[in-house]
């Protein structure tokens, strides 16, 4: 190995010790290595091939090679730091989509989405109409609840009202996709990147407001055109009466509880947002375990109600009741897209290790206009992720005006939706909806998404001229 290791060529030095292998054969490789398994990610829907497995062992390869390189110029020590950092960057998403996706499942499972697919189908509404109020909900909520957390729900909705119809389900995820993203961009909870910029102190609380506008163009331009492709029929699902398991409630304003729990973590704090999430989790493993110890006096009471009326489907409804488990939604969290998000991380961060990231942004900021190099990194982060995009942005400092700052804040955080794999909306989506929205479901409406991403440039760069 050493052997071969001397053959690659030999590195700069940066400032911190750090070696800069942007030139070198290995660093090469890498970029290979990772532009292979974005690939066969993108061929998901042909191969049947889950996304996470090309990535992560890509991120083993990226990291094996780079750890291998230090050990043969005696320096182990930078990359186990940085790894490490990485590592952690992950563990707090990780941990972050856990809880949420546990409260999901647990809310589907108390037959929330179910209650609320039939109060749809009660009103009458048809797929238009679905296709419009998934798509404002998700604008409106994800500012709140994070544009993650708030697509999951709203494809939950999707999935129960549509039942099966493809062309119907992979629409709507698109446009909740593109609905929670712009939402997210205006508020310092709406996304990761958001956060970051908040966090750094270079955009105040208040000042996200003035991106309101650009956003809802971002999200209404493209929504406008693809509804015309929105069938005109109703659902087929038909009615029926949806009782909502016991605690069904509760388990939703716990969910509500754990939101405000790691905002205001972060808000007031200064501690990760996950640190809210995780004490989240403890509130839903407590409710659970009162749902279990006051079971056998509710099935009772019900039971006794039940034989008085006479009510023989009651009766066997409540004979199958099972206690309420909350390690059972643990499980049922989509893996697949947790193991995808440790991948694209670790290889994102072997990058930029390598020093790739940081190459970028100078380049762009050295030789392109401020403007032309936020809208270009606006575009990237639909391809490698918003969060290193933004994170690099960061690290160089680039003197910009205050109204640059906010531009690429709103790019990067409506720039994913330009693919599904952009966002961690998604990423996500692509799992919960697995053979309904896929990378190409979402591909060939590209073009329609980015002049929504190009109108709310212009829209910002004429609504806050004054900021520039």
């Amino acid at each position: 190995m050493s052997v071969v290791l001397l053959l690659f060529c030999s590195p700069a030095w940066a400032a911190d010790g750090q070696l800069d292998l942007t030139t070198s054969n290995i660093g090469l490789l890498c970029i290979i290595i990772f532009c292979i398994a974005y690939a066969v990610v993108m061929l998901e829907e042909k191969l049947h091939l889950r996304k996470s497995k090309p990535v992560l062992v890509a991120a083993g390869l990226i990291w094996i090679l780079i750890g291998a390189y230090y050990v043969n110029h005696d320096i182990p020590g930078i990359t186990e730091v940085a790894f490490r950092h990485n590592l952690l960057e992950f563990a707090e998403l990780m941990l972050f989509l856990l809880v949420a996706m546990t409260y999901i499942n647990a809310l589907e499972e108390r037959g929330v989405f179910d209650a609320l697919r039939s109060w749809m189908i009660r009103k009458g509404f048809n797929y238009k109409n679905l296709f419009w109020i998934t798509g404002f909900l998700a604008f409106f909520i994800s500012p709140i609840a994070d544009n993650l957390t708030t697509a999951l729900l709203m494809c939950a909705v999707v999935m129960k009202v549509a039942e099966g119809d493809k062309p119907f389900i992979n629409l709507s995820c698109i446009n909740i996709v593109i609905a929670a993203n712009a939402g997210g961009a205006f508020s310092p909870f709406g996304d990761i990147t958001t956060l970051m910029v908040w966090q750094a102190g270079l955009v105040h609380f208040n000042e996200f407001l003035v991106l309101f506008l650009p956003s809802l163009v971002n999200y209404l331009v493209p929504a406008a055109i693809m509804s015309f492709y929105v069938a005109d029929k109703q659902p087929t699902a038909k009615y029926e009466e949806v009782e909502l398991k016991r605690g069904a409630v509760r388990i939703l304003v716990l969910f509500l509880l754990t939101i405000a729990t790691a905002v205001a973590c972060h808000s007031f704090l200064h501690l990760p947002p996950v640190l809210g999430m995780m004490m989240g989790l403890g509130y839903l493993q407590f409710f659970g375990y009162f749902l279990r110890m006051t079971l056998p006096g509710s099935l009772a009471r019900k039971k006794a109600h039940a034989e008085q009326l006479g009510d023989k489907d009651r009766l066997a409804k409540l004979g199958s009741v099972v206690p309420f488990d909350v390690f059972s939604k643990v499980s049922r969290a989509e893996w697949d897209t947790l193991l995808f998000f440790y991948g694209i991380v670790m290889c994102v961060g072997g990058l930029g290790f390598l020093g790739y990231l940081n190459l970028m942004s100078e380049m762009l900021y050295g030789n392109w206009s401020t403007t032309t190099a936020n809208v270009f990194l606006g575009v990237i982060s639909a391809v490698i992720d918003n969060i290193p995009v933004m994170f690099a942005v960061l690290s160089m400092e680039p003197d910009m005006s205050h109204g640059q700052w906010l531009l690429i804040t709103l790019t990067a955080g409506v720039g994913g939706s330009l693919l599904s794999i952009g966002s961690a909306a998604g990423v996500a989506l692509m799992g919960q909806a697995r053979g309904y929205y896929t990378f190409f479901g979402h591909l060939k409406w590209t073009p329609v998404i980015a002049l929504g991403y190009g109108a709310s440039i212009m829209v910002h760069l004429w609504l806050n001229a004054s900021l520039f």
